[in-house]
């Protein structure tokens, strides 16, 4: 088209019109407006011009117009049948995983999940998210977390987990208590910010609540006082490997510290793991001196900083290793 006009318009000027008159003549021909020529077609050579502006520039147009229809079609029509198709995969799920976020913990644990094959779904209001989560290949529906409606599109009524990763812990609240009423079985992980929000996500319904900034924390102290353990845990593939198995058979490996002034101080392994009851094992003993003592004697008896690294189920004794009154 853009040659049409261009081959025009220096024939009109050629044929001695102006550059503007010719310019204009060729625009309203070529789009078929036809308003006010400037002036007359009066010679064979101007009539020969226009006969061929005509022609090919209508004809070019229309087939441009028709390019550009067909484009814009196709892409809707693509999408109508993208979010029809992923609709229908989402329909068939059961006993899937719900995300409900797509930012930096959202993103992290979605790739997990690929990584081990796990079926899942997830929410995202924030329209780039979702783009950006679809063109990873992701299921996920344009919906707000915190509305049933949004649960409900996700099949949060067939789905087996539930894990709420938003930024706001009163979000997270409240799609633990929307997500709970509607599916009472369903194991809901929720995130928190603030330390005490961690009661109120229970409270909620939430079966575990993880605090980032905690586990943060934590990490570095690990790394700042048993710097050698700490890798020894986490830094090789084989023990992440090792954790993972552990993981598939509902136990946790993870470490602690005695602090001074908790009522483990000055007792032996053997007593400690009874009291317990079999919820955890402990496997290494840290001193603080850099001492390694793996395979711990049950007649061992701990000593305040020492780091224990403990091998259990969901390890809710680990408060037993806090000093009294925290």
């Amino acid at each position: 088209m853009a040659a049409v006009m261009v081959a025009a318009t220096v024939a009109y000027v050629r044929s001695g019109w102006s550059l503007g008159d010719a310019l204009y003549m060729v625009v309203i021909t070529i789009y078929t407006v036809g308003y006010d020529e400037v002036r007359p077609i009066d010679t064979p050579a101007l009539r020969a011009i226009s006969i061929c502006t005509i022609v090919f520039g209508c004809t070019g147009m229309i087939f441009l117009t028709g390019a550009l229809v067909q484009f814009i079609a196709l892409d809707q029509i693509n999408q109508v049948f993208g979010l029809r198709r992923m609709n229908n995969e989402i329909a068939s799920l059961r006993d899937h995983v719900i995300i409900c976020g797509f930012g930096r913990i959202g993103q992290m644990l979605a790739r997990g999940l690929e990584a081990g094959r796990a079926a899942f779904v997830i929410l995202e209001r924030d329209e780039a998210r979702v783009e950006q989560a679809r063109a990873l290949g992701y299921l996920c529906l344009q919906e707000d977390a915190t509305e049933e409606s949004g649960l409900a599109a996700a099949g949060v009524r067939r789905a087996a987990t539930l894990a709420t990763v938003l930024p706001s812990d009163a979000a997270n609240v409240f799609i633990t208590l929307t997500a709970r009423s509607l599916n009472p079985d369903l194991k809901i992980i929720a995130r928190g910010d603030a330390a005490s929000t961690e009661n109120k996500l229970l409270q909620a319904g939430a079966n575990r609540v993880v605090l980032p900034t905690h586990i943060g924390a934590e990490r570095i102290t690990e790394m700042i006082l048993y710097e050698q353990t700490s890798f020894f845990l986490r830094g090789s593939d084989q023990m992440r490997d090792f954790d993972r198995v552990l993981r598939t058979l509902g136990l946790n490996m993870d470490m602690v510290t005695a602090a001074p002034g908790s009522k483990v101080i000055g007792q032996t392994i053997r007593a400690i793991e009874l009291e317990a009851a079999g919820s955890f094992f402990i496997v290494q003993i840290n001193r603080r001196d850099g001492t390694a003592i793996t395979r711990p004697d049950g007649a061992i008896r701990l000593e305040a900083g020492d780091g224990l690294v403990l091998i259990g189920r969901v390890l809710t004794g680990q408060t037993m290793f806090e000093a009294t009154g925290k």
